[in-house]
Protein backbone atom coordinates (compact mmCIF):
# COMPACT_ATOMS: atom_id res chain seq x y z
CA UNK A 1 0.00 0.00 0.00
CA UNK A 2 1.18 3.46 -0.66
CA UNK A 3 1.35 6.56 1.86
CA UNK A 4 -1.60 7.93 0.60
CA UNK A 5 -3.89 4.58 0.67
CA UNK A 6 -2.91 4.51 4.09
CA UNK A 7 -3.35 8.25 5.30
CA UNK A 8 -7.11 7.77 4.07
CA UNK A 9 -7.53 4.18 5.34
CA UNK A 10 -6.71 6.19 9.09
CA UNK A 11 -8.13 8.95 8.73
CA UNK A 12 -11.23 9.29 10.72
CA UNK A 13 -14.77 10.88 9.34
CA UNK A 14 -15.48 14.38 10.62
CA UNK A 15 -17.29 13.42 13.56
CA UNK A 16 -16.68 16.02 15.91
CA UNK A 17 -18.94 18.51 17.63
CA UNK A 18 -17.76 21.27 15.45
CA UNK A 19 -18.17 19.82 11.94
CA UNK A 20 -22.11 18.89 13.24
CA UNK A 21 -23.05 21.90 14.64
CA UNK A 22 -21.96 23.71 11.18
CA UNK A 23 -24.10 21.27 8.89
CA UNK A 24 -26.99 22.29 11.53
CA UNK A 25 -26.35 26.12 10.95
CA UNK A 26 -26.13 25.99 7.07
CA UNK A 27 -29.78 23.83 7.14
CA UNK A 28 -31.42 26.67 9.22
CA UNK A 29 -29.81 29.19 7.03
CA UNK A 30 -31.28 27.66 3.97
CA UNK A 31 -34.79 27.40 6.20
CA UNK A 32 -34.98 30.98 6.59
CA UNK A 33 -34.22 32.50 3.75
CA UNK A 34 -36.66 30.16 1.32
CA UNK A 35 -39.36 31.12 3.52
CA UNK A 36 -38.60 34.34 3.11
CA UNK A 37 -40.93 36.59 0.55
CA UNK A 38 -39.85 40.62 -0.13
CA UNK A 39 -42.28 42.80 -2.04
CA UNK A 40 -40.02 45.97 -3.84
CA UNK A 41 -41.45 48.86 -4.10
CA UNK A 42 -39.24 51.52 -6.45
CA UNK A 43 -41.24 55.06 -6.47
CA UNK A 44 -40.06 57.84 -8.82
CA UNK A 45 -41.31 61.06 -9.18
CA UNK A 46 -40.26 64.08 -10.26
CA UNK A 47 -40.98 66.39 -7.08
CA UNK A 48 -40.21 65.07 -4.31
CA UNK A 49 -43.12 66.27 -2.25
CA UNK A 50 -45.19 64.41 -4.11
CA UNK A 51 -42.71 61.27 -3.69
CA UNK A 52 -42.60 61.85 -0.08
CA UNK A 53 -46.85 62.22 0.30
CA UNK A 54 -46.82 59.36 -2.08
CA UNK A 55 -44.48 57.03 0.18
CA UNK A 56 -46.36 57.36 3.39
CA UNK A 57 -49.55 56.25 1.68
CA UNK A 58 -47.82 53.20 1.04
CA UNK A 59 -46.46 52.68 4.12
CA UNK A 60 -49.42 53.53 6.48
CA UNK A 61 -51.68 50.98 4.44
CA UNK A 62 -48.91 48.29 4.77
CA UNK A 63 -49.17 49.10 8.35
CA UNK A 64 -52.24 48.49 8.18
CA UNK A 65 -52.32 45.37 7.56
CA UNK A 66 -49.08 44.70 9.69
CA UNK A 67 -46.61 44.44 7.22
CA UNK A 68 -42.85 44.41 7.99
CA UNK A 69 -41.43 47.37 6.39
CA UNK A 70 -37.76 48.66 5.21
CA UNK A 71 -37.25 51.99 4.36
CA UNK A 72 -38.00 54.46 2.17
CA UNK A 73 -34.14 54.37 1.17
CA UNK A 74 -33.41 57.40 -0.81
CA UNK A 75 -31.95 56.18 -3.76
CA UNK A 76 -29.60 58.84 -6.03
CA UNK A 77 -31.74 61.46 -7.47
CA UNK A 78 -31.19 61.01 -11.74
CA UNK A 79 -30.32 64.30 -13.13
CA UNK A 80 -30.71 64.83 -17.40
CA UNK A 81 -29.18 67.80 -18.64
CA UNK A 82 -30.03 69.59 -21.80
CA UNK A 83 -28.32 72.29 -23.14
CA UNK A 84 -30.00 74.17 -26.30
CA UNK A 85 -29.01 76.59 -28.61
CA UNK A 86 -31.09 80.29 -27.94
CA UNK A 87 -30.44 81.32 -31.22
CA UNK A 88 -29.66 79.52 -34.95
CA UNK A 89 -28.18 82.41 -36.23
CA UNK A 90 -26.41 86.02 -34.53
CA UNK A 91 -26.58 84.87 -31.50
CA UNK A 92 -25.31 80.99 -32.13
CA UNK A 93 -22.87 80.97 -29.08
CA UNK A 94 -25.71 81.73 -26.89
CA UNK A 95 -27.04 78.37 -24.89
CA UNK A 96 -29.19 77.68 -22.29
CA UNK A 97 -29.70 75.14 -20.09
CA UNK A 98 -32.27 72.89 -18.78
CA UNK A 99 -32.23 70.26 -16.21
CA UNK A 100 -34.95 67.31 -15.46
CA UNK A 101 -34.32 65.80 -11.98
CA UNK A 102 -35.81 62.21 -10.95
CA UNK A 103 -36.30 61.93 -7.47
CA UNK A 104 -36.21 57.78 -6.08
CA UNK A 105 -37.25 56.10 -2.94
CA UNK A 106 -37.17 52.00 -2.16
CA UNK A 107 -39.08 50.72 0.04
CA UNK A 108 -39.16 47.00 0.84
CA UNK A 109 -42.07 44.60 2.79
CA UNK A 110 -41.24 41.48 4.41
CA UNK A 111 -43.78 38.50 3.83
CA UNK A 112 -47.08 40.59 2.83
CA UNK A 113 -49.92 38.60 2.94
CA UNK A 114 -52.73 39.04 0.52
CA UNK A 115 -55.00 41.84 1.96
CA UNK A 116 -51.39 43.64 1.76
CA UNK A 117 -51.08 43.16 -2.01
CA UNK A 118 -54.82 43.82 -2.80
CA UNK A 119 -54.80 47.43 -0.59
CA UNK A 120 -51.41 47.93 -2.33
CA UNK A 121 -53.28 47.57 -5.78
CA UNK A 122 -56.13 49.52 -5.04
CA UNK A 123 -53.64 52.15 -3.47
CA UNK A 124 -54.50 55.68 -5.74
CA UNK A 125 -51.74 57.90 -5.94
CA UNK A 126 -51.29 61.33 -7.61
CA UNK A 127 -50.11 61.94 -10.80
CA UNK A 128 -46.55 62.31 -12.02
CA UNK A 129 -45.72 59.12 -9.32
CA UNK A 130 -44.06 56.24 -11.22
CA UNK A 131 -43.95 52.66 -9.17
CA UNK A 132 -42.29 49.79 -9.84
CA UNK A 133 -42.89 46.43 -7.87
CA UNK A 134 -40.98 43.35 -7.88
CA UNK A 135 -41.17 40.35 -6.18
CA UNK A 136 -38.06 38.89 -4.76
Amino acid sequence: MTTAEKKIKTSKPATSKTAKIRAVKVSDKKDKTESKVVLRIRVRAYESKILDSSIKQIMDTATRYDAQIIGPVPLPTEIKKYTVNRSSFIYKNTREQFEVRVHKRLIDIINPNAKTIEALTNLSLPSGVDIDVKML
